[in-house]
């Protein structure tokens, strides 16, 4: 995806361009988590360096941070498309496209860095073993004896009550959208709408439903087998689940391919 929207001018429009800023995202999310355990089941091993984890933790949020930021703007820009076609090169230009997606990747920068200097600056005392299969904040404060994790949850908070906003804005966007496309007359204009968009929405509250319960559920409900479910569905299925959305489902760029 990434190589066919850079090299074909044809696909040198906004969609496209969100399409390839997620596509780097994506790759950068699960390339932070699955090789490394990938490696350590080879090796038969769980073992982590300190500066790896927080390494770890870091990129984690980062490409986290990002994709919520950039999947709400692709859900605006699918309302302007939809809703609103005529104002689309007006609302949707080049500049403004630049800033939406330089302010995704800066979100979740900020994200990145202020958990993770936060969560490495408090004392673990409670072992070493991340009951995980990468590192996480959660399980990281699992580890902590003083009472100053308590700014980290705050933290935590703030971050899921940010990914609750783009998710009743995603919802909004895409009510709006299925009210818009109601309306088409032609019964394969419709299908061709609720093909593009449907997906979307599931990955979309997917992937911003299972991060807000692995940060926001109490402890008491925490259980290894639930932790690596919820774990996996907002780490590995989306970025998987992607590229088949976004490429297989779209005859422009196929073609391009």
């Amino acid at each position: 995806i990434i190589t066919t929207v850079a090299c074909d001018h044809h696909l040198r429009t906004p969609m496209y361009f969100f399409l390839l800023n997620l596509s780097l995202l994506d790759l950068g999310f699960i390339s932070t988590t699955v090789p490394k355990s990938m490696a350590n089941s080879l090796w038969d091993t769980r073992a982590i360096s300190y500066a790896g984890c927080a390494a770890q933790i870091f990129l984690f949020l980062f490409f986290t941070g990002g994709e919520c930021s950039l999947l709400t703007i692709m859900a605006y820009d699918r309302y302007i498309a939809i809703c609103k076609p005529l104002h689309y090169g007006t609302l949707l230009g080049s500049r403004a496209c630049v800033h939406m997606a330089a302010a995704a990747w800066a979100s979740g920068f900020l994200n990145a860095l202020l958990h993770t200097a936060n969560t490495f600056s408090l004392p673990l005392c409670q072992g070493n073993a991340v009951d995980q299969f990468f590192c996480e904040v959660p399980q990281i404060l699992k580890l902590s004896c003083s009472d100053s994790y308590l700014k980290e949850v705050e933290l935590l908070v703030t971050s899921a009550s940010f990914a609750f906003v783009c998710f009743v804005f995603v919802v909004l966007s895409y009510v709006r959208i299925f009210r818009a496309v109601l309306r088409i007359p032609s019964e394969q204009g419709r299908h061709k709408a609720f093909s593009m968009c449907l997906p979307h929405l599931v990955v979309v509250s997917l992937f911003l439903s299972t991060i807000m319960f692995a940060n926001l559920k109490p402890p008491s409900i925490s259980f290894p087998s639930l932790d690596l479910v919820v774990a996996v569905l907002y780490t590995v299925m989306p970025p998987a689940v992607n590229p088949l959305i976004y490429s297989m489902r779209n005859q422009d760029l196929k073609d391009a391919l």
